[in-house]
């Protein structure tokens, strides 16, 4: 048997209320003689605790404690339990290693639970002209035209399929480009956008031909860059053209000065950039006219999100762990890991927490994939964006999930889904959105 370390929690992990114990069961299989467990406790309500423990000896488990104060007590073979408590709406993050008998790490657990979800909201105000600025944005967006654009066919990875470079004139500073794959026959066809991620944003990944197995010979597919830039260029020109997007010693997008202002923002580019690729491909004759996707992971759920928050012709957002939900959260004493956007009142503007109520009923959104480890895309902020949708909604919390790993056999993952919200929530979605068109 190879070496295994898991943990669940003892009810659905979104269903405790705030104050309920939660219990840990962490179980080991085929762990070396000495093997013991170090723990730590954070989350949405600041609360920090650690601690280790050996692996409890065979034989019957004793009654946990009735307490709010993590502590690991004895359980069945191969088996340790922590119960924890959270007073507030809000999630606890559960950060686990196995260790051997000298203490290298064998293996290692991220996780956790959430209390009262439903009531998680986001933690700053919208902006009160967010309307008003996004109808100015797609006012400056409809005055650049796309008369100048371009649509070179490239080679092709697959038969039947033909791949083309566009490049469409765009306001920010760079146009908005990105490489479409066109069934050679038949039609018309849905649409697909895809975005990619922060890091894959840069990497050979997105600036290369996509393989012969993400191109679709039954769809209309467009591989969106996030900065504009060409494709199937020298690694050197993407390192510069990254150096260049920098400010003040930042990485791209992240620094607190340029996002004070949302014009300023890097943020401003990229949305305006998602925009004008969706009216590019939404004037492509083999389009269906009627089923258009958006879809990505971390950064490419963010930009997912402003496509259906802001195209009324997107019918369906993908968006994997998306990034930036309720940016005003590590402010605000929610837990975090140690890579996030400085939070400044400007990003409420990009913020999906804000935009999510701007999706409408004819949009159905599936968020396939949050992890109750994920701490660069934190629970509370993924769920903040759900409890704000007003249209059609599914979601799927893994336990055990991260950022960038997800467990092969997961061992609790915890769906929820509702159709549109009518009542006022659903009216004052409706009115915005038309304002914003």
């Amino acid at each position: 048997m190879a070496l295994a370390f898991t943990a669940t929690s003892d009810r659905d992990p979104l269903s405790y209320r705030a104050g309920e114990p939660m219990v840990f069961s962490f179980r080991v299989s085929d762990a070396p003689a000495g093997a013991r467990i170090r723990w730590r406790r954070t989350g949405d309500d600041g609360r920090t605790e650690s601690g280790e423990a050996a692996i409890a000896a065979h034989g019957a488990a004793p009654s946990l404690p009735r307490t709010a104060r993590p502590v690991i007590v004895g359980g069945e073979a191969d088996d340790a339990r922590l119960a924890t408590a959270i007073d507030r709406p809000g999630f606890v993050r559960i950060e686990a290693e196995l260790l051997d008998a000298g203490g290298a790490p064998l293996a290692r657990f991220d996780g956790g639970a959430g209390a009262d979800v439903d009531a998680i909201r986001a933690d700053a105000p919208e902006p009160p002209d967010l309307d008003a600025f996004w109808a100015g944005r797609k006012a400056a967006l409809d005055a650049v035209p796309m008369d100048g654009a371009t649509c070179a066919e490239i080679e092709s990875p697959r038969a039947g399929v033909r791949v083309f470079e566009v490049a469409v004139p765009c306001p920010g500073g760079r146009p908005s480009t990105a490489l479409l794959s066109v069934p050679a026959a038949g039609g018309p066809f849905p649409a697909f956008a895809r975005f990619r991620g922060y890091e894959t944003s840069w990497s050979p990944t997105a600036y290369n031909t996509p393989p012969p197995a993400e191109l679709r010979d039954d769809a209309l597919v467009l591989f969106v860059s996030a900065h504009g830039f060409a494709f199937n260029r020298e690694p050197a020109y993407y390192a510069a053209l990254r150096e260049a997007s920098r400010s003040n010693g930042h990485d791209v997008a992240f620094d607190p000065a340029q996002n004070a202002d949302p014009a300023t923002a890097y943020f401003g580019g990229m949305s305006w950039r998602v925009l004008r690729a969706l009216q590019w491909l939404k004037r492509r004759p083999e389009w269906d006219g009627r089923s258009l996707t958006v879809f990505g992971g971390s950064m490419a759920g963010l930009q997912s999100i402003w496509a259906a928050a802001l195209d009324p012709d997107v019918t369906e957002c993908r968006p994997r762990i998306p990034w930036c939900c309720n940016l005003a959260g590590p402010a605000s004493g929610r837990a975090h890991g140690d890579w996030f956007v400085p939070w400044v009142p400007a990003l409420g503007y990009y913020d999906p927490v804000h935009l999510a109520r701007r999706i409408p009923a004819s949009c159905r959104v599936v968020v396939p994939q949050a992890g109750l480890g994920d701490y660069v895309c934190p629970p509370s902020g993924v769920m903040a964006f759900y409890n704000a949708l007003a249209c059609p909604k599914q979601i799927a919390f893994v336990q055990g999930a991260t950022h960038f790993s997800f467990p092969e056999e997961p061992a609790q993952i915890s769906r929820r889904s509702a159709p549109a919200s009518g009542g006022e929530n659903g009216r004052a979605a409706n009115l915005s959105r038309r304002a914003i068109r």
